[in-house]
């Protein structure tokens, strides 16, 4: 070869490898698994005018990044915003609708945003030109949140997003590339916005619909809980004067009205001082409202066997009686209101998102009419004793009929158990034994004859062993906001990492095993642990023993020695021996092991 082809050819490969090595062209951010574009509606802009910026986003398969600051772990939430300039002003950006994404690290159901997607950024120009030479305006935009898969998380420092938008007093700013969506379909700031379609029913047809709501309430399967308490109050109350009855009545008419005053008042809060809005059913998107109501329905239950009564003393019949005979009606109305709300038809919906495009007056008043329809019925019935007359007189078919709603009870009982979040859903079960006990304790073990101190004794016992078992069974329920990465058991990998001087954590465990879900949530649920587990890069590997003819089975007893579960071992590099942990309360002793460990590189 000729010594000036040799020197032209270098050029060309050196000048090759520079362009594939080049950064990203401005307007672009690239990494391996995202890649970040910046797109202007418009070329040029008036001043004065309007125009915005699309931010598109596009993700590797599997990748997602957390939409809502509330379900994020460590509220590592997207968040895209620019800063305003001397001539520009930004409003706030506008998110694409999320979608709900199963996080089996935590058994949560998050909203995140995958595949490809846009985020808008609306601005508008505030300046006045002097002359009529266009104006160049680098603008940046800070693009911050976690990116994760089903294996891994990652902070990326994306840098800056820059484009330059120009402004010229004489040029057209013609047709947008864009529009942008319409506020149904997307949230701003991150945040749903109200259905602003509902904003334009007139007032009368609004609050026509929102009655229409509340009545259909009262066919909500949510609601059959307590319908055999209002049953057996309504043919209690067909036994009393027609005065009793209008009490009563208007008791349970006024529990169902307080909790939709709550809801109003709920709704005036987070307009006024967070500026967001009450989305309906949102109190059984919380896994302890849930678990909580699921807990009630198992006391109901046992109500409905028998187990306890709930009756007025002699000594204190009377005046106080009817008063809490009344505090009764109240609270079963308002657990009525409760239970029924979830379960609600779209006519619901529409008429709640409509009270939230008005001003709040009007919505307070259109909130207040959904009661007034579920709670109409009632007063109707309860105000007419020879309709109460008419119900079928009690004897033996009510008492099995209430036997039998407590098994509807506790299927609906199970039910929300099942929608919990996996980390709360065994904790809850074994708690509802316990509570149940407690129950059984309370309303079994006495009767009207025993003395009273011990009558005392008993009941004090059952309150503390339920406050006992909820301490230990329902106190941090919460996952870590960054969980292990649980490998499944591998002797090849552990002998390989062993062998390469990285630390190794086996847990050997089973799901029949109570300990080992001790060991689960007391140890390696906790934050600490679960963040020193990665940032020393300890392979952490779960051998589950559940059957007798599974690999990590075997090696317990024929590699480990070991006779059973829960048993967690360290291997450290450089030690002989691993530490061994065979009971269930060494989460200080692993903490303090994990951290003489060297840091990962």
């Amino acid at each position: 070869m000729r010594p000036k082809t040799a020197v032209i050819l270098s050029l060309i490969l050196a000048l090759t490898a520079y362009v594939s090595a080049a950064p990203p062209p401005a307007g672009v951010i690239e990494t391996d698994i995202v890649t970040i574009s910046v797109e202007q509606q418009h070329d040029v802009v008036q001043p004065g005018g309007k125009s915005a910026l699309a931010v598109h986003f596009e993700l590797k398969k599997d990748w997602h990044f957390y939409a809502s600051a509330k379900t994020a772990p460590g509220g590592v939430n997207l968040k895209v915003k620019a800063s305003d300039k001397d001539f520009i002003s930004f409003s706030e950006p506008i998110f694409p609708q999320p979608h709900l994404y199963f996080d089996s690290s935590s058994g949560q159901k998050l909203e995140v945003f995958s595949d490809k997607f846009t985020v808008f950024l609306p601005f508008s120009i505030n300046v006045v030109f002097k002359n009529n030479d266009p104006v160049d305006i680098g603008v940046k935009i800070n693009i911050e949140g976690a990116v994760c898969s089903d294996i891994q998380c990652r902070m990326p420092n994306f840098g800056d997003l820059t484009t330059v938008v120009r402004i010229s007093p004489t040029a057209a700013m013609g047709e947008p590339k864009f529009a942008l969506p319409e506020p149904t379909k997307f949230a701003i700031a991150g945040k749903p916005v109200p259905q602003s379609q509902w904003a334009g029913f007139p007032t009368w047809f609004a609050l026509c619909l929102a009655f229409l709501a509340g009545l259909s309430l009262n066919i909500m399967p949510c609601v059959w809980p307590v319908l055999p308490l209002i049953v057996m109050r309504l043919v209690e109350q067909a036994k009393q004067n027609k005065r009793k009855s209008i009490e009563m009545g208007l008791a349970f008419c006024l529990g169902i009205l307080l909790f939709f005053a709550a809801l109003a008042a709920a709704n005036i809060i987070l307009q006024i001082v967070y500026g967001t809005v009450l989305q309906w059913a949102d109190q059984f998107r919380s896994p302890a409202f849930v678990a909580a109501t699921a807990l009630l329905l198992v006391v109901l239950a046992l109500f409905m066997f028998g187990v306890f009564n709930i009756t007025v003393p002699s000594a204190i019949a009377g005046k106080s009686g009817s008063a809490k005979s009344l505090a009764g009606s109240i609270g079963i109305g308002f657990l009525a209101a409760i239970l029924s709300t979830p379960c609600s038809f779209g006519i619901l919906a529409a008429s709640f998102a409509w009270a939230q495009t008005q001003p709040l007056p009007l919505a307070t008043v259109a909130i207040m009419t959904i009661g007034i329809g579920m709670a109409l019925p009632y007063a109707i019935l309860t105000s007419m004793p020879t309709l109460l007359k008419r119900l079928p007189k009690t004897g033996r078919w009510m008492e099995l009929f209430k036997q039998a709603i407590g098994f509807v009870l506790l299927f609906i009982a199970v039910w929300l158990i099942a929608a919990l979040p996996q980390i709360w859903r065994m904790d809850v079960l074994y708690f509802a034994v316990v509570l149940g006990f407690c129950v059984w304790m309370w309303g079994c073990w006495v009767d009207y004859n025993t003395k009273r101190f011990q009558k005392w004794t008993v009941r004090i016992l059952s309150v503390m062993l339920a406050i006992l078992a909820g301490f230990m069974l329902l106190t941090e329920p919460i996952p870590s906001a960054k969980p292990i990465n649980w490998q499944p058991y591998d002797a090849s990998l552990i002998e390989t990492a062993i062998a390469n001087g990285r630390p190794v954590l086996l847990k050997f465990t089973a799901d029949w095993c109570i300990s080992c879900k001790w060991v689960e949530r007391k140890v390696y649920n906790k934050e600490e642990i679960s963040r020193l587990i990665w940032e020393k890069d300890v392979l952490a590997i779960k051998a589950d023993t559940t059957t007798k003819d599974l690999p990590a089975t075997l090696a317990l007893k024929n590699v480990y020695h070991e006779p059973g579960v829960p048993v967690s071992i360290l291997f450290i590099p450089g030690s002989k021996e691993p530490v061994r942990w065979r009971g269930k309360s060494f989460a200080g002793e692993l903490k303090k092991l994990l951290k003489t460990l060297p840091d990962k590189n």
